[in-house]
């Protein structure tokens, strides 16, 4: 496995990490998410991403179960704050002070950890003033229940005063965590140069988007039975952006590219995100122990101009690009 610096801090990382949004809890039996877990430590991976609003908390709750009786030193445990949890109630939700300091404390219990990684703000608030925001993230490292913080999804303007402000507090904002693929590259244009200036590193979530870059998705046929695309807990609605028959046909072509290289669609797609010099750790979900072991092979495989050239070409047109569709909800938008 592949080791990797989180950003310009300290906190090492490895460059594939496993993250559990839309599987422990919801998508996944609780057996088949103990076996993924154990099959990413076997694989080398000790970095582990989570959120309180993943199943409603029952995520975290899976993955500190599935960490049990591992050496705690030798892991990174990330979680996050922001969307709605338990009832959800007005201050069940966002990024205020209440609201943070109470959700570590959930987390931590969830997680059976007396500290995370990585505290990372999940959503920006925009009804929350940030000095709020960060002055209580501040009392988290503070109070020894984080030793970093980060952020999820947040624009490259946002970053930036995010960062002062933790520079005038003097904590440490090391992270964003974007989506970010072959298909999705928002982040390229405008947050990727801010981050580098200001010294985060991207923990990127869909590498394979959604499993589409896989290729089991075919143009002009269904999805397969069990896939992400079937599922009715939330996998569908995530998914569907991308089954576009030009979408499709795209990936279909990225299928000599991969073989050229001696990878799988799979771990091509993981491998690409992790050539960007910004990109510390590429988030894989699993369903399979097998998923787990495949995807890991994307760790340390450099890609030569060459084979990132084809991909490019292959998949013009059908790229995402806008830095503008990097958007966090309002309340009125979180709670309905």
């Amino acid at each position: 496995m592949e080791i990797r610096n989180l950003g310009a801090s300290g906190l090492r990382i490895s460059a594939i990490a496993y993250g559990n949004w839309l599987t422990h809890g919801s998508q996944v039996e609780e057996d088949a998410a103990l076996a993924c877990v154990r099959q990413a430590l076997d694989e080398g991976i000790t970095t582990f991403d989570t959120a309180d609003v993943y199943a409603n908390t029952a995520a975290e709750t899976v993955l500190g179960k599935a960490l049990t009786g591992e050496r705690r030193e030798g892991l990174e445990i990330f979680t996050k704050v922001f969307w709605p949890t338990g009832p959800g109630r007005h201050n069940d939700h966002g990024l205020s002070r209440k609201h943070i300091l109470e959700s570590i404390d959930g987390s931590l219990r969830r997680l059976g950890t007396d500290y995370v990684d990585l505290y990372q703000a999940h959503r920006y608030d925009h009804e929350t003033p940030l000095e709020e925001t960060m002055l209580a993230f501040a009392d988290v490292v503070r109070s020894g229940k984080a030793l970093y913080i980060g952020v999820s999804e947040w624009r490259a303007e946002e970053i930036r005063a995010a960062a002062a402000l933790a520079k005038e507090l003097r904590v440490p904002l090391i992270s964003n965590q974007p989506q970010y693929s072959m298909l999705w590259r928002v982040i390229e244009e405008e947050v990727v140069p801010t981050s580098k200036e200001l010294g985060l590193g991207q923990i990127v979530w869909s590498p394979i988007a959604q499993g589409v870059l896989t290729g089991k998705y075919l143009p002009g046929q269904p999805p397969p039975a069990g896939s992400r695309a079937t599922d009715t807990k939330g996998g569908a609605d995530f998914v569907g952006r991308w089954l576009r028959d030009d979408v499709l046909e795209r990936v279909q072509q990225l299928r000599p590219v991969a073989e050229s290289v001696d990878l799988t669609l799979a771990q091509l797609a993981v491998a690409w995100v992790l050539q960007n010099d910004n990109v510390s750790a590429a988030i894989i979900g699993a369903s399979r122990p097998e998923q787990v072991t495949e995807n890991v092979k994307a760790a340390g495989v450099g890609l030569d101009a060459e084979t990132l050239a084809a991909i490019d070409r292959v998949l013009d047109g059908v790229i995402t690009t806008d830095p503008a569709l990097t958007t966090s909800p309002r309340r009125s938008e979180v709670i309905g």
